[in-house]
């Protein structure tokens, strides 16, 4: 009995409270919800031109001169791409290297060259 009566007490207190806080808002003149929408900048389909010829760079092909990895293939590295990169350890390896025969390439290079100019280091021997 003791716990309702407070509880009601409480009820009442809020009520009175959010009421007091409704109208000196309203006298203020302050209101919480804002009617002003901001109005967004016009479009201008020049942007999307240069991003479309952007995209276009990146998704044409290589000619092979300029390709400086090939992908795996079947877990091995095509031919004329001897040097196997990976990229979880950043770590590429030579055929003459110690850990050779046993690195699962994500990427094959022509060059020791080429893999140091993609972010590669070479193993230790």
């Amino acid at each position: 009995m003791r716990c309702s009566r407070r509880l009601f007490r409480l009820a009442i207190l809020s009520l009175l409270v959010g009421g007091g806080v409704a109208f000196w808002k309203q006298r203020q003149g302050t209101t919480s919800i804002s009617t002003n929408t901001p109005e967004w900048p016009p479009f201008t389909p020049a942007a999307t031109t240069a991003t479309a010829a952007k995209v276009a760079a990146f998704t044409e092909p290589l000619v092979d001169s300029q390709m400086k990895w090939a992908a795996p293939v079947d877990g091995g590295c095509p031919e004329g791409y001897p040097i196997k990169g990976n990229d979880n350890s950043g770590i590429f390896h030579v055929p003459s290297g110690r850990f050779y025969d046993r690195t699962v390439p994500e990427r094959c290079y022509a060059t020791a060259a080429d893999a140091l100019a993609d972010g590669y280091r070479q193993a230790k021997a």
